[in-house]
């Protein structure tokens, strides 16, 4: 079975994080968190600590499916920080397979060059490291294989595209109606 990864760093928005996380396992993909403090244990902007399934040193992305770096501050800028991920973030998207980045997360990718000419969103205020990406207004944005969502109040519909990329948009109306979202 492939894998989706969710990156947790110190400073993580939980919301973001941890709504992804049950939305994707409602739609039935198998999804790992990923510490990236060098333990098991990352501690969410809010001060939740939140115990992830494993260590990025630990982890070997071989069944990899897609990866997802929620935002919060200043987990974004840890994720930032961390040549691991961002190596892994340039390896995954070379392989053809999606990342999807929210809230502030989205300027790693940014800064990385990967959103040129791409259509993209974040939280305001970080825009200025979306460097060439057309900015849109949309809770979430789908471009190729990068997903970008703008806030925590987007948690929900980022998962849920997410969802309609990995699986189907069929399985995203199906989560989101067992949510009792309206269409």
């Amino acid at each position: 079975m492939k894998t989706v990864y969710l990156f947790l760093a110190d400073g993580f928005e939980e919301i973001e994080a941890l709504a992804t996380v049950d939305i994707l396992r409602r739609a039935e993909l198998d999804v790992r968190t990923v510490s990236v403090t060098g333990t098991e244990v990352a501690t969410g902007v809010h001060g939740i600590p939140v115990i992830a399934d494993t260590t990025f040193e630990q982890t070997q992305f071989e069944d990899l499916l897609a990866l997802i770096l929620p935002g919060g501050w200043p987990g974004a800028d840890n994720l930032d920080k961390h040549e691991g991920v961002k190596k892994r973030v340039l390896q995954t998207l070379g392989e053809g397979k999606v990342v999807a980045a929210i809230c502030a997360a989205p300027m790693v990718l940014g800064k990385l060059g990967l959103l040129k000419g791409k259509k993209a969103i974040c939280y305001p205020g970080f825009e200025e490291y979306l460097e060439g990406a057309e900015i849109v207004d949309q809770y979430a944005v789908k471009d190729g294989l990068i997903v970008t969502g703008k806030a925590p109040a987007a948690a929900v519909d980022f998962a849920l595209m997410i969802v309609a990329t990995l699986v189907s948009e069929e399985k995203a109306a199906e989560v989101a109606a067992s949510l009792c979202l309206k269409p």
